[in-house]
């Protein structure tokens, strides 16, 4: 779900019946919850920008920050079928891979603006549908 341009994902709580969602690309994970849909979008807004707000108060930048490293654990033979994959291309390895994943990932998901700043503090907040405390 994209709330206010920032990506969300939505999941069903068994224990609570209820939807639940979190945020990504963010330093912290906003959650919010609702019975339905509509309430879970409005719910989602709140949660951003309490979270937006507590982040400016505590001088943390919210925007999760990405260095454009990342490691991945796969099998000898799969390298070596990737590494030939990437020769007959005439790319390197790493181009290669940056253009399948781009290739992959253009219309899946919309993520937020990403700053590349090393080290950035957490924060994690919780909300939950008012309805609760009725």
């Amino acid at each position: 779900m994209l709330i206010d341009g920032y990506q969300a994902i939505i999941e069903y709580d068994r224990d609570t019946d209820k939807l639940q969602g979190r945020f990504i690309g963010l330093n912290g994970s906003p959650e919010f919850y609702s019975r339905d849909v509509e309430h879970l979008r409005a719910e989602g807004a709140v949660a951003l920008r309490m979270f937006f707000d507590r982040c400016e108060e505590l001088g943390i930048e919210p925007e999760k920050q990405y260095s454009g490293k990342f490691n991945v654990r796969i099998s000898s033979h799969l390298h070596a079928s990737v590494a030939a994959a990437a020769a007959a291309a005439g790319k390197s390895l790493n181009q290669w891979v940056s253009e399948c994943l781009e290739a992959n990932t253009a219309d899946t998901m919309v993520l937020p603006t990403v700053k590349t700043i090393e080290d950035t503090p957490q924060l994690s907040l919780a909300f939950t549908d008012p309805e609760d405390y009725l």
